[in-house]
Order: C-alpha cells, then structure tokens, then sequence
C-alpha cells in the first residue's frame, strides 16, 4: 500500500502524537506509523479490571509542565493530586525512619551536608545552556567528568552520596558513574533544580492523570483517526532534496517531510539511503537508554494509610529503591508502585518471574510491613525488555557524549526533523519535553514547507 502525504511521522508517542496533531491543526497532510500496537509510548496503562489501570510508564505532571498541562486540558483529561497525607519513610543501613514534608530524620550532619551538594549542583546546572550545553563555559570539564566522581568531591557523607544515587537510578535509569556530570547538570537545568525532579508537593511527582497518562496520548491518537497506523515499524528511509520514502512491511509513504519521534537509539535499527551523517549515527551510539523497572502491587484497600503512611518512601537497599501510592482517586484499589533502577534493574531482570515478585514484596515488607506480602497481583514492566523503547525512563551520555554528538540532537538531516523527549530543552526527560519537543519538530516541518 503507497501513501502520499506532506509529512510522515515516526512513532506515536507524546512527540509523534503532538507533531502530527499540530501538523493537522495546520492542515497539512500527516501520517503517523508506529511499530507498537498502541499509542503512548513509554507511557503505559495496564488494564487491572473493573475500569482501573495501574500506570506502568511515565505518569506525572507538575508545576511549570504548561505543554503537558495545555495537551490534557484540550483532550478532557483531569488531573488530581498525588497522596501525600501522611508520614514518608527512608530505610537505610537497615534502619527504617519515618518523616514529614521533604527532609527525612538523618543526623544533621549528613542533611547539612546533602544540601550544600544539592545547592552546589543546582549552581552547577544554572550556568549549563539548555539550548547548546557543549557551548556552555565549563563544558569540557563537566562533560569530562562523571556525576559518581562530582559527586565523590562534593559531597563528603557516604549516606549523603548513597541517598543521591538511588534518586539518580530512578530519574536516570543508571548509575551517577554512567552519567556525564554535563549531562546531569542539563538534565536539572531543564527541570528547574534537583528538588523538582524529585520532590512530590511543588515537584515533578505533584499531580497525576485521571485515567492514566497515556489515556492523553490515546485521546490525541483518536482524534487524528485513520492517520495513525499501528503495527507498522519503520525499517528505511529513503530521502533527498524531493523529499522522503518511509517504508514498513506494509506501507510505503512517500512525502515531503518526515519527523522521526522514537527513541534515539532505536534510530539505528532503520536503514537510512544515503546514510545518515557520521556525527548523527555517533549519537545513536553515545546516547544510551537507561535501565528502569516499574512495579505495581495491588491490595483491596491502601492499608498504608491506615498506618499513617503516605506511601512515599526511599529503600536504599533495594531492589526497589522507590515508591509512591499509586491508588486510583476514589481511593481504591490500593496500588503501590515501585522503581527497580540502574544496576539493581540489571540483576533484577535475570531474575525469574517468581523471584521478581518475591523481591518486590519484599521490598515493599520492609517499608510498610508484612501486610505488604498479601498483594492480590503484582505488575512488573522491564522498559529494557520492550522492543520499542529499548529502556527507560530516557537515554543519557555518558562521559563525553554531549561534546562529542549533541550538536545532532536536534540538526534536521535534509527533509528528516527529529523529536522526541530526549531532544527537549526544557524538562527533558518527562512527557512535557516530549510533548513540546513535537510541537518544535512540526513548527520546522511546517517552515520547511
């Protein structure tokens, strides 16, 4: 089957979605082939019965996320917050501490000295230009250096130093000595500071969707109807100065313009005629999926918060280093989910099924009781293991990566524009960047035609 259209999109996550919506909005002709069954991406919404999902993907939305925010208000989906009533915990050298707001009960010392690290970062990152960061003053020597070693000469409390880490395995999906300290510090530039990627209340993790995140992205997906074509991945492209030739097993689209909105690294699974420019197929190589596992255990009720808990807690002893009540609005289900990230995601994922679920129950025993043991399911999702995505929560470089490949993060290649959530400058990393990264990507297709 042969298609003509203006502009062809690659894959139909919140960037691909976004840019064919705001293509059409414009009334260019638009397509849209993804190699998925579904819409959505690294958002995901697992049908648990009775009308409930228990959200296995990218699901917040917080403070200053305006395109996200602006993309649900259009297509009917509320907002609520995520609970925080109650006491959060932190288990760390065995010992289990209960708290209130952002700051746990550690000796001072160690808080005295995570917050001068965490400010120092946050100066760190100010000076990062989120546009250009290989042009930014202190470049070479950030993009040099590994965040584990920053953070080595910065933060003296081993505590302090472990606490940073297992932040980082959620927000990175590896480990800080994977990490190019350049690429932290526009990671948190993108965001505003450290504490908003991690905090709940004025963070990243404020507000959840009614219905799931992805229930934006498949409202999106049903409005741009016959447009969407499921089950069709890319495998070339060809393209010169008349345009482009997309073609999967089923379909050969033939445009103008393409937009290509997956997955850096998963770009190298297409062929490109004439090949793409050594610096952009460079990219492909430097800029690595992380590795993160969700989990979800459901219980009748959130017992937790009969025990004055809010759900939110920090295992440094993992597998599961992080979790949150997950439990829908009207208040249940009780859902608890978890993270599983960087080097316990890699163990973790050699495990088998049963030893998983036994490693997640009992890291959820250790935060919240034995009552924790008796989930009626438990859900796990190894972004790793999806075909399409290849990892998760986003891809990173390493030490070197951004002075030596960013340039192409964003430089069209011809009539081919690139999105997706890695390319956003401004909350990068989260369905906001993805969502403004596709309105970027089809302003230019729409300039360039």
């Amino acid at each position: 089957m042969d298609r003509i259209v203006d502009v062809v999109v690659v894959g139909a996550g919140f960037a691909g979605l976004t840019a064919a919506r705001e293509l059409a909005a414009a009334g260019a002709d638009v397509v849209v082939l993804e190699a998925r069954d579904r819409v959505g991406g690294r958002t995901l919404n697992a049908d648990i019965g009775d009308g409930v999902v228990a959200e296995m993907g990218g699901q917040w939305i917080g403070p200053t996320q305006d395109r996200i925010a602006a993309l649900a208000r259009d297509t009917g989906v509320e907002t609520f917050p995520t609970n925080t009533a109650g006491d959060n915990l932190v288990r760390i050298d065995g010992r289990l501490h209960r708290y209130r707001g952002t700051i746990p009960r550690l000796n001072p010392l160690i808080l005295v000295d995570a917050a001068l690290g965490l400010r120092k970062l946050n100066r760190v990152a100010t000076a990062v230009d989120p546009e250009a960061p290989w042009l930014s003053s202190r470049a070479t020597e950030l993009d040099s250096t590994s965040m584990a070693t920053w953070i080595a000469r910065n933060i003296r409390s081993r505590t302090a130093r472990r606490l940073v880490a297992v932040a980082g395995r959620t927000i990175w999906g590896a480990e800080p000595e994977e990490i190019s300290m350049l690429h932290a510090a526009f990671f948190v530039r993108a965001a505003g500071s450290f504490e908003l990627l991690t905090d709940v209340e004025g963070g990243a993790q404020q507000d959840r969707f009614v219905g799931g995140a992805q229930e934006v992205a498949i409202r999106v997906a049903a409005d741009l109807g016959e447009r969407v074509l499921l089950s069709h991945p890319v495998r070339r492209i060809e393209h010169g100065p008349d345009g482009v030739t997309v073609e999967s097993p089923s379909v050969r689209v033939r445009a103008r313009r393409a937009i290509v909105a997956i997955p850096p690294a998963l770009t190298e699974r297409i062929e490109f005629e004439p090949a793409l420019p050594p610096l952009r197929r460079h990219l492909h190589q430097r800029l690595a999926p992380g590795w993160l596992v969700k989990t979800t255990a459901r219980y009748p009720e959130p017992f937790w918060r009969e025990d004055g808990l809010s759900g939110e807690a920090v295992n440094e002893e993992g597998p599961v280093s992080l979790a949150f009540d997950n439990t829908p609005r009207d208040g249940g289900p009780g859902l608890l989910t978890g993270f599983v990230g960087g080097r316990d995601a890699r163990a973790f994922s050699r495990l088998g099924t049963s030893e998983r679920r036994r490693a997640v129950l009992d890291s959820f025993a250790a935060l919240f009781g034995e009552r924790a043991r008796a989930a009626e399911d438990v859900l796990i999702q190894d972004w790793a293991a999806e075909p399409w995505s290849g990892g998760g929560p986003v891809c990173n470089f390493a030490t070197g990566g951004w002075t030596a490949a960013g340039p192409a993060l964003r430089e069209p290649v011809g009539p081919i524009g690139w999105a997706g959530t890695e390319t956003a400058i401004r909350w990068s990393g989260y369905i906001d960047g993805a969502v403004s990264s596709g309105e970027r990507a089809a302003a230019e297709a729409l300039a360039a035609l």
